[in-house]
């Protein structure tokens, strides 16, 4: 379902003069592209994307709240690309769905919240307590490994179904005892004293694998020139954002509403990643995602691997 729509346009920059737009064939013909994203610092990105646009083209952001309904956005084309958790990427193309990861989008951005000052301050503490996990979210993936590796199981906790936005305020009424959860959720309570990191979860085998740059199989076969263009426009405003980390910090105080002192708890912890290229290091991390979930019995079967991780654009942009 759609929350709300907002038209970047390039009177929205204010900062120094961009890099050179990359080329779009017919970018002299006015367009508007559609670019899905999340209400999340982590998906901060396409809120850069129209001041390295080419002339003509303009971006127009649609927000979801939860990453399947990004991915169905991509997979229906009520978007032309999307920013979503490898979950939903993998979920959608385990079950056939036409969603292919084109590049990389975020990584990190996670992490697991205990209230401050109490006794969970490790994974193994988690056993038997109340914890606020979204299922089908890139953190539950997370999570059910470290529990693995900690030698427990989802058995050994109560999973408390909660969307990211609920989860520092559920913590705060002591709802739950602890969060698997998405920045700047993690940043607030930490900043605010409601809550202490626990751990931010990036020392398995999936590294700080989160979100991916995804579109649709029709989109790349009608019009791949877009998509290229598209991930180049991605790249720039990911590199600025790499850049410019004070600037990130007040868009996503005045995009988000999210309170300053969290986004940039969030940003100085650097638990937030910008990336852009679909390299060897996402794709095989991807590739062991997906058969965390299958083991985990998330997935029925592997997606096929050919057509859903296709890094030939992301190759094109970074010899371009």
């Amino acid at each position: 379902m759609l929350n709300r729509r907002q038209i970047l346009t390039a009177a929205a920059a204010t900062i120094t003069a961009p890099l050179a737009a990359p080329h779009i064939a017919n970018a002299q013909a006015a367009r508007t592209v559609k670019m899905g994203s999340l209400r999340l610092i982590h998906s901060m990105t396409p809120h850069f994307y129209q001041r390295f646009a080419p002339a003509g083209l303009t971006i127009e952001i649609i927000t979801f709240d939860s990453p399947t309904d990004g991915k169905n956005a991509v997979v229906t084309g009520s978007v032309a690309c999307g920013g979503f958790g490898i979950a939903a990427a993998t979920l959608g193309a385990a079950a056939g769905e036409p969603v292919v990861v084109v590049g990389a989008f975020c990584n990190k951005g996670m992490g697991v919240i205990s209230k401050a000052g109490g006794p969970l301050r490790s994974i193994a503490d988690l056993r038997g307590k109340r914890i606020g996990i979204w299922p089908g979210s890139t953190q539950e993936v997370f999570i059910l490994e470290r529990l693995r590796e900690t030698g427990m199981s989802v058995r050994d906790i109560t999973p408390v179904r909660v969307p990211f936005g609920e989860m520092h305020a559920m913590l705060s009424r002591g709802d739950i005892d602890a969060y698997v959860g998405a920045e700047p959720g993690p940043g607030l309570s930490i900043s605010s004293g409601v809550g202490q990191l626990v751990e931010y979860p990036y020392g398995t085998a999936m590294g700080g694998l989160n979100m991916i740059f995804g579109t649709s199989e029709d989109l790349i076969k009608s019009d791949p020139a877009l998509v290229r263009t598209m991930l180049g426009i991605h790249r720039r405003a990911s590199e600025h954002m790499k850049a410019n980390p004070a600037e990130v910090a007040e868009a996503t105080v005045r995009i988000l509403g999210a309170p300053r002192a969290a986004v940039e708890q969030a940003l100085g912890a650097g638990n937030v990643e910008y990336i852009w290229k679909l390299d060897e290091t996402v794709l095989t991390q991807s590739r062991t995602y997906a058969q965390q979930m299958l083991e985990l019995r998330q997935i029925r079967r592997l997606p096929n691997f050919d057509t859903f991780l296709n890094p030939s654009f992301s190759n094109a942009v970074a010899s371009a």
